[in-house]
């Protein structure tokens, strides 16, 4: 009888920001405290590990289009655009076996919802559960940060990585080079509500988050936008507390504040595409909403009058926006073994 083979897999979660994001960006989140409040979504990030009795490293990236080879030789991988998120985990790692891995995403790059920090999340859970390298929530979401965002030098904040680990609905909290993060028990019935009336969807357009970001460090540095990344993080609070409430139509009026104290950020936040489908959302019966994510493009999110939600959907889809249906998921990084 033939012995079946070891799979790794590993899936984490992607989020939509409700309020606060911009805050856990620096020089902002270092100089004066951020916070913001997501939640995860039933959409992954998923990554396959099967061990090889060679040396050598294949890796395909569905989303990317893109495979590589390598070996397991102990040299250190160059940085050179391609693939420089798995080439960064492997090098932490030291990862010395070989392997075949496949990754892919639900939600394209540039979609708004984390996918990046989404994707090393699960990077990291399948090696280390690979390797068996047990870390903490709060040791692995760090890991990601800095390997995205310090070792590659992505421009983004600190929130993706976290919510992506945590899971759930969370208030993060950004002091420094501290991160607290405080998972929400919401009502059943308040998240069941609050889901009836949430419309998400795509623009149909992708962007390029870090020049986005880029943008917004440079104006914050010029005192720019500093009143309204302070607005942004009470925002955070504000929406919070109404959830914890159950206060729909509060959380709806809070997203379309949160919205405009957004596009203060940096000019590059929104276009005309995007003022339309909100314009239009709004006039069909959407009470607020935003942009997930730094801004440009990629998925929108909006709170409804219950009565109107299939309204703002129609009108929506008629401008080329693609409402795609989704649910709240509780839970983070998940890692698991198969034996195929």
């Amino acid at each position: 009888m033939k012995e079946g083979r070891t799979v790794i897999r590993s899936k984490a979660p992607l989020r939509i920001s409700f309020a606060g994001g911009g805050t856990d960006v620096p020089p902002y989140s270092d100089e004066r405290g951020g916070a913001v409040l997501s939640a995860t979504i039933d959409r992954y990030a998923y990554c396959t590990i099967e061990p090889r009795e060679d040396s050598e490293m294949r890796v395909k990236s569905l989303d990317m289009a893109r495979d590589a080879n390598w070996m397991a030789d102990g040299r250190y991988l160059r940085y050179d655009g391609n693939l420089d998120l798995i080439k960064a985990v492997l090098n932490h790692f030291e990862v010395s076996r070989g392997f075949d891995m496949f990754l892919h995403c639900d939600a394209p790059p540039g979609s708004g919802l984390g996918g990046s920090s989404t994707v090393i999340v699960s990077l990291i859970g399948a090696v280390t559960e690979w390797l068996n390298l047990p870390l903490s929530q709060y040791e692995l979401a760090r890991l990601a940060h800095v390997l995205e965002r310090k070792e590659l030098g992505f421009a983004g904040g600190k929130q993706d990585q976290y919510s992506a680990v945590f899971g759930g609905f969370n208030f993060i909290e950004f002091r420094g080079e501290d991160v607290i993060v405080t998972p929400l028990r919401i009502n059943g019935d308040s998240l069941n509500e609050l889901h009836y009336h949430m419309l998400l969807c795509y623009t149909g357009k992708t962007r390029e988050s870090a020049d986005i970001i880029q943008n917004q460090q440079r104006d914050y540095r010029s005192g720019q936008n500093r009143e309204a990344l302070d607005a942004t993080k009470e925002l955070a609070t504000e929406t919070k507390d109404a959830l914890m409430r159950g206060d729909i139509r509060r959380i709806g009026e809070l997203l379309h504040e949160s919205w405009e104290q957004k596009k203060r950020l940096t000019k590059h936040i929104t276009n005309e595409r995007i003022d339309r489908i909100y314009e239009t959302a709004r006039a069909s019966g959407a009470i607020g909403g935003k942009i997930s994510g730094a801004g440009g493009g990629g998925f929108m999110f909006f709170v409804c009058e219950y009565d109107r939600k299939q309204n703002v959907a129609d009108e929506l889809q008629k401008l080329g926006a693609e409402v795609v249906s989704f649910n709240f998921c509780k839970h983070g990084l998940q890692t698991w073994r198969y034996l195929a």
